[in-house]
C-alpha cells in the first residue's frame, strides 16, 4: 500500500500549533497564538496573548481603553510569550517563529534578540500602524525573513 498523499505540510502543521495556541487567549477582541521551531522541524515552544503568569486575569481590564485600564498595559503577546516559555534561550538561535497575527515592533526586538531568523505570519491586520512599519524595518535591518503563510488553515477572526 503506497503512502498516503494528503499529509500536512510542516508550515501547516506549525502554523496549525500557532492557532490553537491562539484558542487559548482569554482576550475578547483579538487572539494570536506563536509557535517557534529549529531547524529539525522540532518545537521549541509555543505561547499566545494573555497575561504574564501569575497576574489574575479577572483582576484586570480587557477593554482597550486609554490609561490605567487599558489591556495593553497588561496582556503580554504570544511572540514575548513564546520567546519566554522557552526552556532554554539559546535553544531559539536560527529558529523559525510561526505567528497568527504580525509582530508589533516591541515583539520584533524580542524575535531579533532572541536569535530567530525567520517569521512566518498569518494575517497582518495592523500593516499600515506605525507599530507594524516600524516592526518591519527592524525586520529588514536584522535580515530576519518575513513570510506570510499561504497554507490550508482556518481563519481566524480578528474583529
Amino acid at each position: 500500500m503506497p503512502k498516503r498523499t494528503n499529509y500536512i505540510s510542516w508550515d501547516e502543521y506549525f502554523m496549525g500549533i500557532a492557532v490553537n495556541s491562539a484558542m487559548r487567549s482569554k482576550d475578547p477582541s483579538t487572539q494570536v497564538g506563536a509557535c517557534i521551531v529549529n531547524p529539525m522541524n522540532k518545537v521549541v515552544s509555543i505561547g499566545y496573548n494573555g497575561m504574564p503568569s501569575g497576574v489574575d486575569d479577572d483582576q484586570v481590564s480587557w477593554e482597550p481603553k486609554e490609561g490605567l485600564e487599558s489591556k495593553y498595559l497588561y496582556v503580554a503577546h504570544a511572540e514575548l510569550n513564546a520567546i519566554l516559555n522557552a526552556k532554554d534561550g539559546s535553544a531559539l538561535q536560527n529558529t523559525k517563529i510561526f505567528v497568527t497575527l504580525f509582530p508589533c515592533n516591541e515583539c520584533a526586538k524580542a524575535i531579533i534578540q532572541s536569535g530567530i531568523k525567520e517569521v512566518v505570519y498569518q494575517e497582518d491586520k495592523y500593516k499600515d500602524s506605525i507599530s507594524s512599519l516600524a516592526a518591519k524595518k527592524l525586520f529588514a535591518l536584522a535580515k530576519v525573513k518575513t513570510t506570510q503563510y499561504q497554507g490550508r488553515l482556518p481563519h481566524i477572526n480578528y474583529q
